[in-house]
This record gives structure tokens, C-alpha cells and sequence, in this order.
């Protein structure tokens, strides 16, 4: 059945999201496919399989207990990892993606595809591919850019990088999950991509918590500064859709409003935004901005550990307490002004 069988290994907030949108799509496309997850935690891959379940009776779906299992099963794997050392665990390691390929039989392996929307280090994703590669395999980076949000609703850009012929074997299967694909190079140019947006998008969120937090002191109401800001040259997405200020925008749902749960965690934020410095001093490129904002990143997680796991705009929260406290934050680095 490897041919009719999808397998998605990595259940955390995005791929459960992403796994959930992939089956039942190809689900009420081809009823026969069968669907097999595997996750580092038991429970999630049982409260998955339930749910699924229960809303598309008649599924065939699954639980593997290893990568090996995943493989053994279907001909088309996806991970959505943490970081660089699960991917390596799950892919390099023994019961892992790269020993499986090697056991199959050629015909087998050649037929397999491998799909990896983790956002890790750009060189161990380049040797990881090779590896696979060798096997006879074929494999793309595929990160992704819409957070939780956007894997629940299907509406992903992934930023794919692999070979061409790699590239057109994964678009058909991202497009379940994403409203945009797009090619961006060979192995590991996505990833580049996805470093380079993050960083981005990590800098914009605290100069965002920073004009909000000074609009309010200055005594401007949040949802007129937010709508000013997002229709004028301050606009990013950081305001008009993930704004850090509760009541900024009253037709939306960012994160905020659930007490910062449901977005993406200020930990993963903190990772990326170290994937961006450390490949920027192998490069040598400048990023004055992305050491001084992954130092807030990581003075959040310092002094308020309980962030960890909250949406990245909690930044505002910091700044806000660090206010109120009479400290302000220079470089990253709290700083007493009251004597």
C-alpha cells in the first residue's frame, strides 16, 4: 500500500494543523489513501487519530512507532520538526528515515519522497538531503510562513528548496496545506528563505511592541493607533494581523486575545533568530538589528519563562512589565531609571 500512503511524522501545534488539512483533503479526494503519523509523544498521536476519526469516519489512518515505521508504510513521508538535532534524530539515527531507505528495495526507495518543513540549520538540511539523496530518494526542504493561523486554515507559504524535478513531486502535496509555493532554489535555499523572512518578521515585532507600548503612554487609544499604523508606512504584518496590544484590533483575533496562546512560540522565535546570526557570521553580513532584538528574545525567556510557549508578540507584555517596573530595555539588556 506504500504507493495510496502518506505519512506525516512531527505533531506539534503547526503539524498537527498541517497533517489534519493534508489528510482530509486527500481524503475526500481519494477515500482509499491510507494516512499513518508518528509523533515523539504517544498521546498526541492517539488524541490525532480520534479526532481524525471522528470527523471522517471510515479513514484509514494509523500510528507508527518510529520514522522506520512511517517509511516501511507510505511512499510519501512529511516531517515538521523542532529543530536541527529531531531532525537529525529522526532522519540520521537508528529506526530513522535514511537507514529505512537504505533497507528498501531500489524500485522503493527511488519512488519515495521526503518532505521536510522543519526551519533548522541550513547545513545540516543540505547534508541531511544529500544522504537521502544517495539512497535514491528525493527530498525538498519545504519551511513554512502563516503560523498556527495559517496551517489550520490551509493558507501556508511554503518556500521550497530541492531539485526541479523534487520541487513538482512536493507542489501537489504542499497545496493541501498552502495557498503558495514557491520554488526558491536548490537544497536548502528554502530554508535561507525562511531565516531571512523570520528575521524579518522577529525584528518587526518588537519595534511594533515598542510604538504600541509608547502610542499608549502618550494616551492614544490602541485601535486607533493600530488602524493608523496599518493603513499608513508603519503597516506589516506584525500590526495589522499579529498586533501585541489586546483591543488594537477589534475585528480580528490575534494571539493577544487568548492571553498570547495559540501563535508562534517565543522559544521557536528565539531559535530562528539565532539559525539568522550564526549563519550570518559564517557569511559575514551585518545583522545589527537581529542580535539586538534575539537578546529581547532571550531576556523574555530569562526573566519570564512562562512566555516561553506564548505567541512572539508576548514581547509587548515584557516591555510593558519592564515599564512598569521603572527598567528599561537597551540592547536587550534591562536597565534600571528609577534611582
Amino acid at each position: 500500500m506504500r504507493p495510496k500512503s502518506v505519512s506525516f511524522i512531527g505533531l506539534g501545534r503547526m503539524g498537527s494543523e498541517m497533517a489534519f488539512n493534508l489528510f482530509s483533503k486527500k481524503f475526500a479526494q481519494a477515500s482509499d489513501t491510507h494516512f499513518v503519523i508518528c509523533d515523539a509523544i504517544p498521546d498526541a498521536s492517539k488524541s490525532f487519530c480520534e479526532t481524525f476519526i471522528s470527523q471522517f469516519p471510515g479513514a484509514k489512518i494509523g500510528i507508527a512507532a518510529t520514522p522506520e515505521e512511517a517509511v516501511l508504510a507510505s511512499q510519501t513521508i512529511i516531517t515538521m520538526l523542532p529543530s536541527s538535532p529531531q531532525v537529525q534524530t529522526v532522519y540520521a539515527q537508528a529506526n530513522g528515515i535514511i537507514p529505512t531507505l537504505r533497507s528498501l528495495p531500489p524500485d522503493a526507495a527511488r519512488n519515495t519522497l521526503c518532505i521536510d518543513s522543519t526551519t533548522l540549520d541550513v547545513k545540516i538540511a543540505r547534508d541531511v538531503a544529500a544522504d537521502v539523496l544517495l539512497t535514491g530518494a528525493d527530498i525538498v526542504d519545504a519551511p513554512v510562513s502563516g503560523g498556527v493561523t495559517g496551517a489550520k486554515a490551509g493558507t501556508l507559504a511554503f518556500m521550497v528548496g530541492g531539485t526541479p524535478e523534487g520541487f513538482i513531486l512536493a507542489e501537489p502535496i504542499l497545496a493541501y496545506m498552502g495557498a503558495r509555493i514557491v520554488h526558491c532554489g536548490p537544497s536548502g535555499a528554502g530554508l535561507g528563505t525562511k531565516i531571512c523572512n523570520n528575521l524579518i518578521l522577529g525584528v518587526q515585532q518588537v519595534a511594533v511592541a515598542e510604538g504600541m507600548l509608547l502610542g499608549q503612554k502618550l494616551g492614544l487609544d490602541p485601535a486607533v493607533l493600530a488602524a493608523v499604523i496599518n493603513s499608513s508606512t508603519g503597516s506589516c504584518w506584525a500590526s495589522s494581523v499579529n498586533n501585541p496590544v489586546p483591543g488594537a484590533l477589534p475585528e480580528k483575533s490575534p494571539p493577544c486575545e487568548r492571553d498570547y496562546e495559540g501563535g508562534f512560540a517565543t522559544a521557536l522565535m528565539l531559535k530562528d533568530m539565532g539559525l539568522a546570526t550564526d549563519i550570518a557570521s559564517e557569511s559575514g553580513s551585518p545583522l545589527p538589528l537581529a542580535h539586538a532584538a534575539a537578546k529581547i528574545y532571550s531576556e523574555v525567556l530569562k526573566s519570564q519563562p512562562e512566555l516561553a510557549r506564548k505567541d512572539f508578540s508576548s514581547v509587548y507584555r515584557y516591555l510593558s512589565n519592564a515599564s512598569a517596573a521603572g527598567t528599561k530595555v537597551a540592547f536587550g539588556e534591562l536597565v534600571s531609571v528609577r534611582k
